[in-house]
């Protein structure tokens, strides 16, 4: 829900643990995702693209926290950003299990 995401990440106390891309398979078609692992959730949001540049041609001029990922920073450059996929996952409801490469 849009009125609770802002509260999501306000936690002072919350420690995110791992961030990073991935590719999420969903039925028939691949997903390009931006996990955040925090001690207590994991976080998926999808990558978004826009079609025109921020700012005009020089998108070294973005500003840009300092405190995310070089990946995550070059993301936003590039004209990106992240979307919540789904309700976040509490890491005590959550299984992990090891499968095999298709």
């Amino acid at each position: 829900r849009e009125n609770s995401s802002e509260n999501i990440l306000s936690s002072a106390n919350r420690l995110l643990l791992h961030e990073g891309r991935l590719m999420l398979a969903e039925s028939t078609r691949l997903l390009d995702v931006y996990l955040f692992l925090f001690e207590d959730f994991l976080l998926v949001t999808k990558i978004k693209r826009n079609k025109k540049k921020y700012g005009g041609s020089d998108t070294s001029l973005i500003p840009v926290c300092p405190s995310l990922t070089p990946e995550l920073q070059s993301l936003i450059r590039e004209g990106g950003f992240c979307t919540v996929l789904d309700q976040p996952i509490p890491l005590d409801r959550l299984i992990l299990k090891n499968v095999e490469p298709v």
